[in-house]
């Protein structure tokens, strides 16, 4: 596809990949050159009765999840929402959630799938800035409102035309389309065929990403059905050794950019059966394991370590366990080793990001500490360590991590100030993030390049020195952020969470265990103690650094259910206190 795709309400998404580039990797095996909805069609034929999908609400097999897609695109095209759409969808994660996005890729329109922890405001941004044309929502636990939250917010969406309502509790409202008896008839006369309703090029867009904005506001990143069941089928297929088809348990939200592999990829790219067990509650999660019997447990390091200290279940077993992936932030060697002597199998880790980036550990091998994943898979993507200079560094030198492969997206959604930040010429994608390769062509990624605390002209590095609290005896997890400060500009904040049993930790006694003990020179020890029963998380699992940056910044305590972000994070299990002070840092300048 040369020509740039442009939806029914104006936003134009062109491919900053050359075309003969996407070519070339198709042309070498690297990508189907097939639609995500006919793949999935295929699977379909080729094993109806094999287990697509297994949630709170039972398992379906890929004839009863194909019958359902089926009526639920029948009725997505009575209602008039087709190619040329975005279609968002915001679902919990579960049978509904999964039909309704390969129902959209049916129709041929574009999905946008995004976490209900966004909130209103973040609801709004994403799907004004998208101009999606209708929404698929609705909660069965009735523990959320979409329905209504959208409703509200109609009057600010001018290009929102349809409100479509599935599975919520508290009925279809007016002004929206139920698309439940559609569901539950199956595939209705008017929707027949092993393809979308109109042809899709391969190459045009599939999905939209949404980052997690941990650290900033969330971005938005196109991606083509190649990209898809090319690029990232091929990470995912590399994390197994194809004696089975995979099991995967995705421990992630279906619409953050790692819980991508469910859908595009585990049921449309590989064939293979998608486990979401509704919570990412360690207990649910171990219970999970045992009960749908997963070839790989998919999830990030924070729940990786909450999993491995859970006391175990009785009916817990990890026999089917071929390995334990984790993803989205730096797997240290405590919870490689944690997961690894609790689940028995090899870790693998994978460094990926909704911009493009993917690297990951090779099967057969395992996961090695401080962010080293393995060499680039040219099935997926190159990648370069380019300096300051944009020239290549020399080797074993570091830069910004770049990418360029299979898995590339299209463009940032009408965002071309985001394209002219992070898109360099020929393809590439810049990450943003620092690294370097080892020795034997390991990538290992070292912190984002603007992850840098600037305390009166001085640079610290925040994971630098959340690695050396770490260490403390008494601190089970730590995280550094820079919070505001009138005079110097930014302070390091410190964010414990304390082994249980441990005496509360002071900062000048974590301070004298850092300078003294490790030898972290003064000017990079922390000014700011936060002490957290649990650290916050957003919408993807992951820590959210804004939220800490906020708390650190109050210098207030926060009690459980306080958290002024809500919508983004979940507030701390226990009280925490918050300490100011303590160590004074000379001040430099450079």
């Amino acid at each position: 596809m040369t020509d740039a795709w442009t939806s029914a309400n104006g936003i134009v998404l062109a491919d900053l990949v050359p075309p003969g580039l996407r070519r070339r990797w198709v042309d070498e095996g690297y990508c189907p050159d097939t639609d995500l909805y006919t793949l999935f069609r295929r699977r379909v034929r080729d094993h109806p009765h094999r287990h697509a999908v297994a949630c709170p609400e039972g398992t379906l097999d890929y004839a009863a999840l194909d019958a359902r897609v089926r009526g639920i695109a029948a009725a997505l095209t009575e209602a008039g929402a087709g190619a040329g759409d975005v279609i968002a969808v915001q679902l919990p994660d579960g049978w509904r959630a999964v039909a309704a996005e390969l129902a959209v890729a049916a129709v041929g329109a574009v999905s946008l799938p995004y976490p209900a922890m966004r909130g209103r405001a973040g609801m709004a941004a994403l799907l004004r800035r998208s101009r999606a044309g209708a929404v698929i929502a609705g909660d069965p636990s009735g523990r959320t409102d979409p329905l209504t939250e959208l409703a509200r917010l109609r009057g600010e969406l001018p290009y929102l035309r349809r409100v479509f309502s599935l599975g919520d509790a508290r009925g279809t409202p007016a002004g929206a389309v139920p698309l439940d008896a559609a569901a539950e008839e199956g595939a209705r006369a008017g929707f027949d065929g092993d393809g979308p309703r109109v042809p899709v090029h391969p190459d045009s867009p599939a999905r939209i990403l949404v980052t997690s904005g941990s650290e900033s506001e969330p971005k938005m990143i196109a991606y083509s059905h190649n990209a898809f069941a090319g690029g990232r089928a091929n990470y995912v297929a590399a994390l197994h050794d194809g004696s089975v088809p995979m099991r995967n348990l995705v421990l992630v939200p279906l619409a953050s950019s790692y819980g991508s592999l469910g859908v595009p990829v585990t049921l449309a790219g590989l064939g293979g059966t998608l486990i979401v067990p509704g919570s990412s509650d360690p207990a649910a999660a171990l219970r999970a394991v045992g009960e749908h019997e997963p070839t790989h447990l998919f999830a990030v390091p924070t729940l990786l370590r909450r999993m491995a200290a859970h006391a175990r279940l009785a009916e817990e077993h990890t026999r089917s366990l071929r390995a334990v992936v984790t993803s989205s932030a730096v797997a240290e060697a405590d919870v490689i080793d944690a997961a690894r002597e609790r689940f028995g199998v090899p870790v693998l880790t994978v460094y990926g990001s909704a911009d493009g980036m993917n690297c990951h550990t090779p099967v057969g091998a395992c996961a090695r500490p401080g962010g080293v994943t393995g060499p680039p898979d040219p099935a997926v993507a190159e990648i370069r360590i380019v300096g300051p200079d944009g020239r290549d560094a020399e080797p074993g030198g570091e830069g910004e991590i770049w990418a360029r492969g299979p898995m590339s997206p299209l463009c940032y959604v009408n965002a071309p100030e985001l394209d002219a930040r992070y898109r360099a010429e020929g393809g590439w994608v810049r990450s943003g993030d620092r690294g370097r390769f080892e020795p034997d062509g390991a990538l290992r990624v070292i912190d984002r390049l603007k992850r840098v605390v600037k305390r009166g002209g001085y640079s610290i590095s925040p994971r630098e020195v959340e690695q050396l609290a770490a260490a403390h005896p008494a601190v089970a997890e730590a995280v550094c952020v820079g919070v505001p400060d009138a005079d110097l500009g930014e302070r390091l904040c410190a964010c414990v969470v304390q082994d249980e049993g441990s005496e509360p930790l002071s900062l000048p006694e974590l301070n004298t265990f850092l300078e003294e003990g490790i030898g972290l020179e003064r000017a990079k020890l922390p000014e700011v103690l936060l002490r957290l029963g649990e650290l916050p998380l957003g919408a993807t699992g992951k820590v959210c650094h804004r939220t800490l940056a906020e708390w650190g910044a109050s210098g207030a305590e926060h009690a459980s259910g306080t958290a002024g972000t809500a919508g983004t994070a979940r507030a701390p299990a226990a009280a925490s206190a918050a300490e100011v002070g303590g160590a004074v840092a000379p001040e430099h300048s450079r």
